[in-house]
């Protein structure tokens, strides 16, 4: 759902939002399967062994066919539209909005087909006041259920003008009388009643809507930065990231760039299991990404048994060299610990960190991009990772690491070394 691109983006949202109104809908289309089906089996049960009862309410009684013709129909309705909802939802198609709302006049039109039948078998002021017409309520409240405020209020208007229609060929109604139940007034606002409640339902329906939107955005948007910079993302950055609401530009910017490396971890693999392997790398690098994170970094990239970290990048951080510097002292602090902890598994790493200009954007695919860093001051960050093998060192900085922390303590001037792929010599400090 969450892809690179604005219209990817918008394309995804607008997916997942067809997808959660269809499972809506079965949701709603099953309980008005369920109740439909428990009426039929109450009033077959009442018609069969009630027939008493059944007599004094209705004239001459009611046979079982009566309730068999009249709810049978819409309970065998609602299975089909269960199945032929559940078709296309398993085929990624939508129910067509014309269709809902004739599905919507079908249904409500339920009750009004009891009150016609039973106004023939008692008087029709007493079916107006027996259940049937409170069925309109249980549509309009599952009507929420189809997250649409029109389809809410339609369903109310259905309701409302079938009872007044139904009342008005049953009942004589008339403007002034002292039978409320004759009265246009009284029967009037019965179905003003049923209109404002669709108005109600529809505005729950509404906010509903909003609110899945809402939520769908807020996880579009944070799967957005996830996939752009990785799953190892500090919860401040994201945040701020979030905020902004926008992706990051691209552009050449200052950024601190720190590659860690885990010595001789290769040959160690050859003595353990693959699944011994990922557990302590995976125990390993959460303490570092811990420290990453403390440091207003991100893990931009894992490099196998190693990984590359950014400071400064994709938000401006001023302090982007200490706080990089000061990661690596706490790593290595972390790895003095581990070692104590597991003397079996004792690890050692070298660290290597520059700080300089760099290109940073999102490069890839529309489905897939990743926010990344590219340049001259990458290749000699990861130059120094690896001169730390050749000097006997676990953390090196190039000189502007060295001027930005204002002489980083306990710093040791290796002077000028050769490095491959540079001409010239660069100078480099070993961070004790």
């Amino acid at each position: 759902m969450a892809e690179a691109t604005p219209d990817g983006l918008a394309d995804g949202y607008a997916s997942e939002l067809r997808r959660e109104i269809m499972r809506s809908e079965i949701q709603r289309v099953q309980v008005l399967a369920v109740v439909l089906g428990v009426l039929l089996v109450v009033t077959l049960t009442a018609v069969n062994l009630l027939p008493g009862l059944v007599r004094s309410m209705f004239h001459g009684g009611l046979t079982w066919r009566v309730p068999l013709a009249v709810i049978g129909p819409f309970a065998l309705y609602e299975l089909v539209v269960l199945v032929v909802l559940r078709h296309r939802a398993a085929q990624d198609k939508d129910f067509s909005r014309y269709a809902r709302f004739a599905n919507a006049f079908v249904e409500t039109s339920m009750p009004s087909a009891i009150i016609f039948v039973l106004s023939h078998h008692m008087p029709a002021e007493a079916v107006f006041g027996f259940w049937p017409p409170l069925i309109y309520f249980v549509f309009i409240l599952l009507s929420t259920l189809r997250l649409d405020f029109w389809l809410s209020l339609w369903t109310g208007v259905v309701a409302a003008v079938q009872q007044f229609l139904l009342v008005w060929w049953f009942v004589p109604l008339e403007f002034i009388t002292d039978v409320p139940a004759h009265s246009l007034t009284y029967n009037l606002s019965r179905s003003v009643v049923l209109l404002g409640a669709g108005a109600i339902a529809g505005i729950v329906a509404g906010s509903l809507r909003r609110q899945f939107e809402t939520s769908v955005r807020a996880a579009a948007a944070r799967d957005r930065v996830t996939n752009m910079f990785g799953q190892h993302v500090s919860p401040a950055v994201v945040d701020r990231l979030l905020a902004s609401q926008t992706d990051p530009p691209s552009e050449m910017r200052e950024v601190c760039v720190l590659f860690l490396d885990i010595r001789g971890f290769t040959a160690q693999t050859r003595t353990r299991s693959a699944s011994e392997t990922v557990a302590l790398l995976n125990d390993f690098f959460a303490e570092m990404i811990d420290i990453v994170d403390r440091n207003n970094g991100i893990i931009n990239k894992f490099l196998g048994d190693g990984f590359l970290a950014i400071f400064g990048a994709p938000l401006a951080d001023p302090k982007a060299a200490a706080n990089a510097l000061a990661a690596a002292r706490g790593m290595l602090e972390a790895v003095d610990r581990w070692n104590k902890a597991r003397p079996q598994s004792t690890l050692r790493v070298g660290i290597g960190i520059h700080l300089g200009e760099a290109v940073t954007g999102t490069v890839g695919s529309p489905q897939r991009k990743e926010y990344t860093v590219i340049g001259d001051t990458v290749n000699l960050a990861a130059r120094l990772e690896q001169l730390t093998k050749e000097t006997g060192s676990q953390l090196l900085v190039s000189s502007s690491v060295h001027r930005a922390t204002t002489g980083a303590d306990g710093a040791i001037d290796l002077g000028p070394l050769p490095i491959r792929g540079y001409d010239e010599d660069v100078r480099v400090w070993k961070v004790v």
